[in-house]
């Protein structure tokens, strides 16, 4: 498939996932129109790049959908010098993103998932519900796929007043959510139903039950 197969396809995802599905910033549609994301797919997966589905990368984990990272990113209200802890940096298009927004990013991702292919980024690998402590404290916690809760070891990561943007599994429901940390806690709004993989090691302790 030639560039100018993948620049068509790219455009097509901002018209036709992007824009009409309430991804409206300017500097969100600005970079996800200019970030080749066929660079950060398996080579053997490319034609797939920009198909709205999650892309299969091996290990039980996916590449989340365009139109989930562009409704991320519009969330986030990045701004250039914000400190980013970005959870599941994946094959680190998400950071390449956040980069080109002026973010500083610390992206943090398992061993064994391979390479990330974004540049002028931090990479910590570790647990994803460990975070990054050593860069603390950060302005943005972007975790990009979706969680059952937001550990407490990575709030405490997080400047007071921090934005957060996340999914949550909602009994099997996965829901866009953001919020702000206010006194070492995180209060997230609930904003839509959407398809978006799930991360591991984020499972909810389970009530006690009778």
């Amino acid at each position: 498939m030639t560039e100018q197969n993948f620049s068509s396809m790219r455009t097509a995802m901002v018209e036709s996932q992007l824009r009409t599905s309430d991804v409206d910033d300017p500097r969100v549609i600005a970079v996800m129109a200019r970030v080749p994301r066929e660079d950060f797919v398996p080579a053997d997966r490319r034609a797939m790049a920009y198909i709205d589905r999650p892309i299969p990368l091996g290990a039980g984990r996916a590449l989340n959908p365009p139109l989930v990272t562009g409704r991320l990113l519009k969330e986030a209200q990045v701004e250039a010098g914000d400190k980013v802890l970005l959870i599941g940096a994946a094959t680190g298009y998400a950071a390449a993103l956040l980069t080109a927004l002026g973010a500083a990013v610390t992206a943090v991702e398992e061993d064994g998932l391979g390479e990330i292919a974004a540049t002028g980024v931090s990479l910590v690998r570790g647990p994803l519900n460990a975070g990054a402590p050593a860069g603390a404290p950060y302005d943005l916690l972007f975790i990009d796929g979706a969680v059952e809760e937001v550990p407490a070891a990575i709030v405490q990561q997080l400047a007071d007043g921090a934005r957060v943007v996340t999914g949550i599994v909602d009994k099997g429901v996965t829901r866009l959510c953001s919020g702000r940390v206010a006194d070492g806690l995180v209060g997230l709004n609930r904003l839509t139903d959407i398809e978006m993989v799930v991360l591991p090691g984020f499972s909810a302790p389970k009530a006690f039950t009778f």
